[in-house]
């Protein structure tokens, strides 16, 4: 695929993107506007959005490739994420609606105290920060190689024009222009996935897939159904129903009932979505099978589009979901830092000037993060980050599940101690596991673990000489 083909496909995408961005920012701005939307979007809107908004340009290339490895086990994880979905719309969406927050962390001062609450503030900066750089970072090196490299450009110039498209279209209206991105960037992956299935299959003469779904028989194997299903549900529960970044867009719903609309019916189409990158990762490989393409993982779709051997319109497709991709999830990342840097971190979310100024740093600060991803050069930095994601959400996880399943209060000003203690202690035990448990080796269960002693270490911050009326909340 030359550089013309890949910049004209980016254009146009940036040009529709702008355009979107425009449309949905017209009328009456203002902070509601760019924290909630206004609480005006239809749920169907959110929905079919969300979509698009849980899957990065990492989760592109990454589901169609894992399935060499785990066929199309990922399914089962797939049934947690809807049970867990399930917990989001039904436990926390009516508390959210009913203490009528900007940022979900507003919840743990309610609760707690300003402790917890900007323990769980600082625990999503971090965490976001890292994930959302590091995905923004894989797209820079696959857009290096495709088109700023062979056109002479240096990388740093690459990331400031990505990172920038992001700032522009969601400076503006915040939220608002995020939901209806992503409402662009759901077309364009499902019609990029869709066509890419019609034509890999139509080379092969038929699309003809048998994978397995469901490991039953082995509890060490890593796809064991209940191994899966669990990580699906708490993952979900953690990084989504008490993730800034994804739950902003269910408040923009005018009511918890909408909101809870949105959640149910947006997980059932996601299912879908992912069932079809997973039959475009078998056919996929039957076509590398035929023509000897020894690529696997996340390098065999980009291999298999740019190869040459299918018509041209694939590798534009390609170009095309995985710019959709990486720009909606950039431009969401940007908006909830945003956000909860503003409201939780410096409590001035009614200040218009202070707004703008954090969200250009946020920005100027994602440049710097990749920067530095790209100066170690290390695969192993960014496994670090991923792994760092499962340290930062558990804290969350444990803090959101103590408020909830105890009408305790507790000692607010040693919280974060507790926060940080949790995971230095699973990352010591991840690191001895193998030696002290015989051979056993930590996965999903992790952030279980990292939850788990969060809120035994609340507990035993329990107040017991005092009254907790304080910071009660009305059921």
């Amino acid at each position: 695929m030359t550089p013309v083909a890949v910049f004209v496909t980016i254009v146009a995408y940036f040009a529709a993107m702008a355009l979107v961005s425009w449309l949905s920012g017209r009328g009456k701005g203002g902070q509601d506007v760019f924290y909630t939307g206004g609480r005006k979007t239809h749920w169907a809107v959110v929905a079919f959005a969300m979509i698009g908004s849980c899957m990065s340009g990492v989760t592109f290339v990454s589901v169609p490739g894992m399935v060499g490895t785990s066929g199309f086990g990922y399914l089962q994880m797939c049934i947690g994420f809807f049970l867990g979905y399930l917990v989001i719309a039904f436990v926390l969406t009516p508390l959210y609606f009913r203490l009528n927050v900007v940022s979900i962390y507003q919840y743990l001062e309610k609760r707690f105290g300003m402790g917890a609450y900007r323990t769980g503030a600082w625990f999503f900066f971090v965490s976001k920060m890292l994930g959302a750089s590091v995905r923004l970072f894989l797209v820079c090196l696959t857009l290096q190689l495709l088109l700023f490299g062979p056109m002479g450009l240096p990388f740093w110039l690459n990331v400031l024009c990505n990172v920038g498209v992001c700032l522009a279209y969601t400076f503006r209206s915040g939220v608002k222009s995020v939901i209806w991105t992503d409402v662009l960037k759901t077309v364009c992956m499902i019609v990029a996935v869709t066509l890419c299935v019609v034509l890999i299959g139509r080379d092969l003469g038929g699309v003809k897939i048998q994978e397995r779904v469901f490991f039953f028989d082995d509890v060490n194997h890593p796809q064991f159904f209940w191994k899966q299903l669990l990580g699906g549900l708490f993952t979900v529960i953690a990084m989504t129903g008490m993730d800034q970044d994804l739950m902003q867009r269910t408040l923009a719903c005018k009511d918890y009932r909408d909101s809870q609309k949105n959640l149910v019916v947006s997980s059932l189409l996601q299912t879908v979505v992912i069932a079809l990158f997973l039959c475009l990762g078998a056919l996929l490989y039957q076509f590398a099978a035929v023509h000897g393409i020894a690529e696997t993982g996340d390098k065999i779709f980009p291999a298999v589009a740019t190869s040459g051997l299918l018509p041209a319109v694939v590798g534009v497709l390609f170009v095309l979901g995985l710019v959709a991709s990486a720009y909606g999830a950039g431009g969401s990342a940007l908006t909830s830092l945003t956000t909860s840097f503003t409201v939780d971190i410096l409590r001035k979310g009614d200040a218009v000037k202070v707004r703008k100024a954090v969200h250009l740093g946020m920005a100027v600060l994602m440049v710097v993060t990749i920067l530095v991803f790209n100066a170690l050069n290390s695969t192993s930095a960014i496994d670090a980050v991923y792994k760092l994601a499962s340290y930062t959400y558990g804290p969350i996880l444990g803090l959101f599940a103590f408020g909830i399943l105890t009408k305790k209060q507790v000692k607010d000003k040693y919280v974060p101690i507790v926060a940080i203690l949790a995971p230095v202690i699973c990352l010591v035990l991840q690191l001895n596991s193998e030696r002290w448990f015989g051979g056993y080796k930590f996965s999903y269960e992790l952030l279980l673990l990292n939850a788990g002693l969060t809120f035994l270490g609340l507990c035993l911050l329990i107040r017991t000489n005092c009254s907790s009326s304080g910071h009660k909340i009305k059921k």
